[in-house]
């Protein structure tokens, strides 16, 4: 055997050794930190594994809560019990000067708390999910005492071998997150990256790691640039021996640093940021981190309410929304669905946003193919739930003076032809919307006044577009508007179950403070009332929700569910597990299952406009809507309320989420008055006997 097939077959189990060792991290997709332990539950539901994840920071890996207490936070305090003299770690984040907000419901929700004012986690002896008006604690975890939290691990500065290659002391900040201060670099070799490996020294199997620009094009030049690079894929500092400036075209070593093997530093949850004693020296101007980068287009929307700003770089195009909206809302941009008109369907449309539920800023790729809400194969869905995958990267957020910025890159064209569109390099017609995002974190519907209602169009290869003023920062806020008062209904057995408008800012939102997907359930003719009923009773829906499942717009058959969101047919069979159904849902022969109140679809629609923000009353407002009926039968649903029934159930729709609202459940009242009478009776009886 030849030198050369010896170097060949040499090459080849290095390879398969290195590809083994990357995919056998000792940390590896699901490492979250030193496991604290599991908040145990006294009320409300409260469940979740607690970890350390560094001296400052807890991560709750599936929390659940069924918000329904009136004043509960995470607490946390250095007592021996969780007491009144505790405080809070707010959830979400919030700015300095602000209250924090009372927990809502979570469903195995994953949480990351950052410990306030300095505070670490050796501070602390226990976490607690506590109430503060009647001083309870829902649910806890104590602190061991020997915790050690993981933490940042600082290396040496880059090996100084060839091409300018220096920087300062390099730091892991967590398991894929690497700090490099102060980095030099000529930026001369033809063909050098970022490059991760085994082995004793660099060599040539490694693998690319991209720039802080997200970026795996040969490196340019840096000139005193503080910058983070992340390892890709499921790759860990675990599972690599060395970081280097490497050739690949000449093979050569520019310079490296070592990575121990004993690093004992924070999971990648997001929680790492650039932290420096000192304000760091500007980037190369050649090569700026994208979230600088400036935009030399610019144009304004929606009367003002949005602006874009665009820039091409090679075949991607770098974006900036930037809205005037609340911290619960989303701006949609994107391709409309036909030239030269603002369609929505068939639309190609990037959600930007804070997400309250992970504290973190998103942009998501959504594709349009109905009107209707998401329900796991058509509707407003992000790529990735319908089997596509999420071409927007999200550079930058930031959320200052009421206005929401997020920053992303997308490429002009994907190999996906059917969920996105390619960006020509002509004039386009684009669409954009307001709206609140749902428990999901996904677009939930807007209003028509809250869209574009006019062909705009974007050349989004031009050059020095200059349409936006500073008018976003000058909008007023808009006034509040009153609520209707809660309908509610006794005293009833048979119920007429329709659709209908939501009712904008007077309606579902505000009576259920969940975000509304612009229609509800109408019971009786009333927008989500509270119905009560009573266990052994028996009850009739007359169900007109729609019958047809391709058309999941006006397809919601209606179940009733111990659930407050509903939606059973869109979740996993898990989270189906989770939801107890005492109505409206069978299963098949072989253990799917499938909703059996689904009737013709009727709906109460706009005369002419909605005009609920105008109507003071839901009487007034319901006199501007008119009922269109499809033809066909209207489906049953009989239910006869058993004794085990909890005491709050909802009625919903089994395709979407949020369309309905509560049920009271109560014992017998009329039987409850002879017996109290009895026991009177008696009592007064034996009293006189005694008296005689």
């Amino acid at each position: 055997m030849d030198a050369t097939s010896l170097r060949l077959i040499s090459g080849l189990l290095l390879f398969a050794y290195t590809a083994s060792h990357f995919s056998h991290a000792n940390n590896g997709p699901n490492y979250y930190g030193k496991l604290i332990g599991s908040l145990k539950n006294y009320a409300h539901g409260i469940k979740g594994d607690v970890y350390a994840v560094d001296d400052t920071t807890i991560f709750i890996k599936g929390f659940c809560y069924d918000g329904t207490g009136p004043d509960a936070y995470f607490w946390v305090g250095n007592s021996s019990t969780p007491t009144p003299q505790g405080y809070i770690v707010p959830y979400p984040e919030i700015k300095e000067g602000s209250d924090p907000v009372v927990l809502k419901l979570y469903n195995y929700t994953d949480i990351i708390l950052k410990l306030p004012n300095g505070k670490r986690i050796r501070d602390i002896k226990w976490l607690s999910v506590w109430c503060r008006r009647f001083t309870v604690n829902f649910g806890d975890v104590f602190i061991p005492a020997n915790l050690k939290a993981p933490k940042a691990r600082v290396l040496p500065e880059f090996s100084r071998l060839a091409h300018g290659l220096r920087s300062g002391n390099i730091t892991i900040l967590d398991c894929k997150t690497i700090y490099i201060p102060n980095l030099h670099y000529d930026g001369a070799g033809p063909d050098a990256y970022f490059w991760v490996g085994n082995g004793s020294e660099p060599n040539t199997f490694g693998i690319k790691v991209p720039s802080e620009r997200q970026s795996l094009a040969p490196l340019s030049g840096y000139q005193g640039a503080d910058i983070e690079i992340v390892l890709p894929a499921n790759l860990t500092v675990h599972d690599i021996d060395w970081l280097s400036v490497w050739c690949v075209q000449f093979k050569h070593n520019f310079g490296h640093v070592m990575i121990p093997k004993d690093l004992d530093v924070p999971p990648a949850l997001g929680q790492t940021k650039i932290a420096t004693s000192s304000t760091p020296p500007p980037p190369d101007k050649e090569t700026p981190p994208l979230s600088k980068l400036e935009l030399t287009n610019c144009k304004e929307i929606m009367e003002g309410r949005v602006q874009v700003q665009w820039e091409m770089i090679g075949d991607d195009i770098q974006i900036r929304v930037s809205g005037r909206i609340n911290e619960d809302q989303y701006v949609a941009f994107g391709l409309s669905g036909r030239e030269g008109k603002p369609e929505m369907i068939g639309g190609d449309v990037v959600v930007v946003a804070y997400d309250n539920r992970t504290g973190k800023f998103i942009a998501v790729d959504y594709y349009l193919s109905d009107y209707a809400q998401c329900d796991g194969k058509k509707g407003v869905c992000p790529d990735e739930r319908v089997g596509g995958k999420n071409d927007a990267v999200l550079v930058h957020g930031e959320r200052k003076n009421g206005v929401t910025t997020v920053t992303y890159m997308r490429p002009m064209s994907t190999n996906e032809p059917v969920k996105d569109r390619m960006i020509p390099n002509t004039e386009t017609s684009v669409i954009a919307a307001i709206g609140p995002l749902n428990m999901r974190g996904e677009a939930n519907a807007h209003h028509s006044f809250d869209r574009t209602n006019e062909d705009i169009r974007i050349d989004f290869t031009s050059r020095n577009v200059h349409e936006c003023t500073n008018s976003l920062y000058n909008l007023p806020d808009m006034s509040d508007i009153e609520p209707w008062p809660a309908a509610v209904i006794t005293n009833e057995t048979t119920f007429s179950t329709r659709i209908g408008p939501a009712g904008g800012k007077r309606g579902y939102t505000r009576i259920t403070g969940q975000p509304a997907w612009g229609i509800a359930w109408y019971i009786n003719d009333l927008l989500i009332p509270e119905i009560t009923v009573e266990r052994g009773q028996t009850y009739t829906f007359i169900v007109e929700g729609g019958n047809d499942p391709a058309n999941p717009a006006r397809y919601h058959p209606f179940y009733i569910t111990d659930s407050p969101e509903g939606g059973f047919g869109q979740k996993t069979e898990t989270e189906q597990r989770a939801q107890r159904v005492f109505a409206g849902v069978k299963y098949d022969t072989d253990g799917y299952p499938y909703p059996t109140a689904a009737g013709r679809y009727c709906e109460w629609v706009h005369k002419t406009v909605d005009m609920s923000a105008d109507m003071e009353t839901f009487e007034n407002f319901f006199e501007t809507l008119r009922l269109e009926c499809d033809k066909g039968e209207p489906a049953k649903l009989v239910w006869t309320v058993a004794e085990d029934t909890p005491d709050l159930v909802y009625y919903q729709c089994y395709t979407h989420n949020n369309l309905g609202w509560k049920i009271n459940v109560v014992n017998d009242a009329h039987a409850a008055v002879p017996l109290l009478s009895m026991v009177t009776t008696t009592f007064v009886v034996g009293m006189l006997q005694f008296i005689r």
